[in-house]
């Protein structure tokens, strides 16, 4: 008869997010796993499957946070164009910690053999992200904040770009000043 878990996997989950977000899957060893997450080898193999199905369950709990995260600070102000402003205020404060999602794609890209797992779980985070961004924008050209000749998609995908471009600049050592300026700017190609 098995032994019941003695741990609690989703706090297992969080503790392996943390190690995956600041050492990339390369860089993290089982052992560096094992002991952030307070779990035996045997229950890391038995509960999620080895390093690269925990890696997988990770950056794809971490991605619907994260873009949980945007879509709420889109919809926390009364315009459409400061919901934007809020999510890159988040954004900005956030920055400085390392992002598991921009992380998994520097390190692995879309097109490496064995990561269709990966490029599934970043696309449809980003296709959600995409999407509640161009309905803001919309809402924002509706409302006269944004020029009605604004391609909303491809607004979409240059803010999303920024926030990648945000995170790594902070993580480059880019000073509070330069990263608001980068929000700015980017809320600032959009009018």
């Amino acid at each position: 008869m098995a032994r019941p878990k003695q741990f609690d996997p989703d706090v297992a989950l969080d503790a392996a997010i943390d190690v995956f977000r600041e050492h990339g899957y390369a860089g993290t060893s089982a052992e560096m796993l094992v002991e952030a997450m307070h779990i035996g080898k045997q229950s890391l193999y038995n509960t999620f499957g080895g390093k690269w199905p925990l890696y997988c369950a990770a950056l794809e709990r971490y991605a619907a946070a994260e873009t949980a995260g945007h879509i709420d600070a889109l919809g926390s102000a009364p315009t459409a164009l400061g919901g934007v402003e809020a999510m890159m205020k988040r954004v900005v404060a956030e920055a400085r910690l390392a992002c598991l999602g921009t992380h998994s794609i520097s390190e692995f890209g879309d097109a490496r053999e064995g990561t269709e797992e990966l490029a599934r779980i970043r696309q449809s985070a980003g296709r959600s992200l995409r999407t509640a961004l161009a309905t803001r924008l919309r809402q924002a050209q509706r409302d006269g904040e944004v020029s009605t000749e604004l391609d909303v998609q491809h607004a979409a995908g240059f803010l999303i770009a920024n926030i990648a471009g945000i995170r790594l600049a902070a993580r480059g050592g880019a000073g509070d000043a330069e990263l608001r300026a980068l929000a700015r700017l980017s809320l600032q190609a959009l009018k």
